[in-house]
C-alpha cells in the first residue's frame, strides 16, 4: 500500500496501549510506526502488508532520510521490545514480523507482528488521535512521545505524571535498575526534553503544550502537562455558511470530532454536544471516570442515545 497523497489535516488512531507505553524508539523509528498507523484501515486482512515509501515522509516534513539511516532504524526497530503493563503482569512483545526492502521502489514492506495486531486494530473507545504532519514535523523523539500523550490528554486539559513513571515511558529509566537512568538531574531533564519538547510542539502541531513540575517535600516528584487546542494564526471564515455554525464546527473540531460527525453536531446536537461534554468534564474532574480517549468515548456515548454520526 501507499500513501499517494497526506495532507496536512490527516488523522491517525494510536491505541493508548502504545501511546502510553515503555519503550525506547528512535525519532526516525517512531516516524515508520506513525506512517504504519495512517496506512491502517480496520476491515484490512491478518496478512496485509503494509509499504512505507521514505518519499511521503520527506513529502510531509521537508526533511532527507537516507538509505543507511532507514536500514538501520528498521534492522533495531525489529529487536525492540515493547512492553505493556497487564493486570496479570507485564507483556513484553515486539510489534513487527518482519521488513522486506524493494529495490528501486525506494520504499519498504512491514508485517505486523500478530500478536501486536489487537494493538493497532482492537482500538475500541481506547484510542488518541493525532494529526501526522504535526508528529512527524517534531524532530526530537521526546517531542513526539509527548505530543502523544498530550493529545490522550488534551480534552481533559492535561495530567499528572509522577516523574518516574513519565520517564520509563520516555525510554529513559529502566524500571527493572539494570540501565543508568538518563538525565538524572532534573535541570538536565527540564533542558534537554521538556523544554525542547515545548518548543517543537508549540512551533510545529496542531495543540498547545505546557508543564508543571511538583515538588512533594524538597524534590520534584511529579509533573503536570497541560495540553489545548492551538490557536491558528488566521480564522478563514467562509461567508456561504451561517458564522455561528463555523464557531459550533470548530469547537466540536477541538476536542477531537471528525470534521463530518462536527458539522453533522453542530447543526442538530450542538446542546447535545455541549450537554454531554460537560457532563464528561466534571465526571473526569471528580473521579467519577477515567476518559483516556476523549472523542471516541463521546462518540460512543452519541451512538448508545440514537443520534447520527
Amino acid at each position: 500500500m501507499e500513501l499517494q497523497k497526506v495532507n496536512d489535516s490527516k488523522t491517525i488512531k494510536q491505541h493508548n496501549t502504545i501511546t502510553s507505553g515503555r519503550y525506547d524508539f528512535t525519532a526516525c523509528q517512531l516516524d515508520i510506526l506513525f506512517m504504519i498507523l495512517a496506512c491502517i484501515n480496520e476491515k484490512d486482512d491478518v496478512s496485509k502488508v503494509y509499504t512505507i515509501r521514505v518519499q511521503d515522509i520527506e513529502l510531509i516534513t521537508g526533511r532527507k532520510w537516507n538509505y543507511q539511516q532507514v536500514s538501520e532504524a528498521t534492522e533495531s526497530l525489529l529487536g525492540r521490545v515493547y512492553e505493556i503493563q497487564m493486570p496479570q503482569g507485564l507483556r513484553q512483545l515486539v510489534l513487527f514480523s518482519y521488513v522486506q526492502y524493494i529495490e528501486g521502489s525506494g520504499g519498504f514492506d512491514v508485517k505486523i507482528n500478530s500478536d501486536a495486531r489487537p494493538y493497532f486494530f482492537e482500538l475500541k473507545n481506547n484510542f488518541t488521535v493525532m494529526q501526522l504532519k504535526s508528529v512527524l514535523t517534531c524532530t526530537s523523539k521526546h517531542a513526539k512521545r509527548l505530543y502523544s500523550l498530550a493529545c490522550q490528554w488534551r480534552v481533559a486539559g492535561g495530567h499528572i505524571f509522577d516523574i518516574g513513571e513519565l520517564k520509563e515511558m520516555l525510554g529513559l529509566k529502566d524500571p527493572k535498575g539494570k540501565i543508568p537512568e538518563q538525565y538524572s538531574e532534573i535541570t538536565m531533564f527540564r533542558k534537554q526534553v521538556l523544554e525542547i519538547a515545548k518548543k517543537q510542539i508549540n512551533e510545529n502541531t496542531d495543540i498547545t503544550f505546557d508543564y508543571q513540575l511538583i515538588k512533594r517535600g524538597r524534590a520534584f516528584t511529579q509533573i503536570k502537562i497541560f495540553a489545548g487546542v492551538s490557536v491558528p494564526k488566521q480564522l478563514i471564515i467562509d461567508f456561504s455558511v451561517d458564522i455561528e455554525i463555523q464557531r459550533k464546527i470548530a469547537s466540536i473540531k477541538a476536542v477531537g470530532i471528525a470534521d463530518g460527525t462536527a458539522e453533522l453536531w453542530a447543526k442538530k446536537y450542538w446542546k447535545e454536544f455541549v450537554d454531554e461534554k460537560n457532563i464528561m468534564l466534571e465526571d473526569i474532574k471528580k473521579g467519577r471516570k477515567e476518559i483516556k480517549d476523549f472523542p471516541a468515548y463521546l462518540v460512543g456515548v452519541f451512538k448508545k442515545k440514537g443520534y447520527e454520526i
